[in-house]
């Protein structure tokens, strides 16, 4: 999540705020990146891991070959996803493009459809399935991937809820401390992805807040989209930069959240 405003590159400016190695460092920039987020957490981004391979050739973060930057994905995802691990026989889907769209009315229903199919498959494994992301978020522009968020009672009973999911269509794709992830398969339309989760967990609280406060907050939901706009602009080819272009928006949205939270008394 983005330690400075994106301004309008897309991406933090680097050398501000800082934002300083050193000559050694220069000569590993993992190294130095590493170094960077174990010092100041997750608001060291994996744009400032591109900037530090960049800035030495000339090249803006979004200029590095794709090819380059998904191998510096695959280090720094151990880093950005604690407990990081792809599930071994799943195919990637990375480079399916970006594309921000107008809020479309049919989302819900899209929902629905596949909330009835995992609730049918998983039974009473699953303790709730919620529309979440900003497909469930009336009038906000939105990848037009529907997430669904499904929680457990024990997220390391994979056995229980993981045939249920292939069986709905779905494929493995990776695991980490907090939560499973599942995508169709390559081949077949990206219309859905669905996240399992621990019941009562900071995962499952944090992405229903987000979603009850975008749902009550005009402005929250305008500078939402328009972090969404810029990351879209500069990292279309690039799912993981571009998640992380709006993490100083998510912070900063999340805050307010917390303090709505108090105020209305908000609970899951």
């Amino acid at each position: 999540m983005a330690a400075s405003d994106p301004g309008d590159k897309g991406f933090p400016e680097h050398g501000e705020d800082g934002w300083v190695v050193d000559a050694a460092d220069n000569a590993d920039p993992f190294t130095a990146w590493r170094d960077m987020r174990e010092r100041e957490g997750p608001t060291v981004t994996l744009i400032e891991l591109y900037a530090l391979v960049a800035e030495p050739r000339g090249l803006e973060p979004h200029e590095l070959p794709l090819t380059e930057r998904r191998k510096l994905v695959d280090r720094a995802n151990p880093l950005l996803k604690p407990g990081f691990q792809h599930n071994p026989g799943s195919r990637s889907r990375a480079l399916d493009p970006v594309e921000v769209t107008h809020y479309n009315p049919d989302w819900p229903e899209r929902f629905k459809s596949w909330r009835g199919r995992l609730a049918a498959l998983l039974g009473p494994l699953a303790l709730r399935i919620e529309h979440v992301g900003s497909t469930s978020v009336p009038g906000l522009e939105a990848k037009p991937i529907v997430d669904i968020q499904v929680s457990v009672a024990a997220l390391d009973d994979e056995d229980g809820y993981v045939p249920p999911c292939e069986a709905a269509g779905l494929q493995f794709r990776f695991r980490e401390n907090e939560h499973r992830y599942f995508v169709p398969p390559p081949g077949q339309l990206r219309e859905v992805q669905v996240h399992v989760c621990q019941q009562a967990s900071g995962w499952e609280r944090r992405h229903l807040l987000f979603r009850d406060f975008l749902r009550s907050s005009k402005d929250a939901q305008e500078t939402y989209a328009a972090a969404k706009r810029l990351a879209a602009r500069f990292w279309a080819d690039d799912r993981a930069a571009y998640n992380e272009a709006k993490s100083a928006a998510i912070l900063s949205i999340l805050g307010q959240a917390e303090a709505w939270a108090r105020f209305t008394n908000w609970a899951i």
